[in-house]
């Protein structure tokens, strides 16, 4: 797990080079926020998270639940899910806008074009609206629990 990073994935370097090629300025990782989201913009007063489906849960095509060390993974995840919530509670009190990209709507049998996620993003940052989330629907984590 040590190899795994938690900055600078894959999905995040896409959607912060499409954003940032759209016009789009930001901050990364900023600390004083709950959560430290990805990316922070504060002229729009959003910010952006970029989940990946299983260390968040996700519950799409691209979540499995491990077969080893099932208590471990469950509580890791859920306490994941957890912050989650928590962090964007504190958000929406603070009043940042808040988006959610999952790694499912940038790979997987159900992604989207690239250009048309960050096009999505743009639209939403500028719109005002409160929040935007970009992924396959997330079913109940009571449904997908191992048995």
């Amino acid at each position: 797990m040590s190899g795994i990073r938690s900055k600078n994935t894959k999905p995040e370097m896409l959607i912060r080079k499409g954003l940032h090629a759209a016009g789009f300025r930001f901050r990364l990782h900023d600390r004083s926020l709950p959560g430290t989201p990805d990316m922070t913009f504060p002229k729009w007063k959003a910010v952006i998270f970029v989940h990946g489906c299983f260390w968040h849960g996700h519950h799409c095509h691209l979540f499995k639940w491990p077969k080893t060390r099932e208590e471990f993974w469950e509580q890791k995840i859920s306490r994941n899910r957890q912050n989650d919530i928590k962090h964007t509670q504190e958000l929406q009190v603070a009043n940042w806008r808040i988006g959610v990209v999952w790694e499912c709507a940038l790979r997987g049998r159900e992604k989207q074009p690239l250009d048309m996620v960050v096009e999505q993003l743009g639209q939403w940052l500028v719109s005002g609206r409160p929040s935007i989330t970009l992924g396959s629907p997330e079913v109940e984590i009571a449904e997908c629990r191992p048995t």
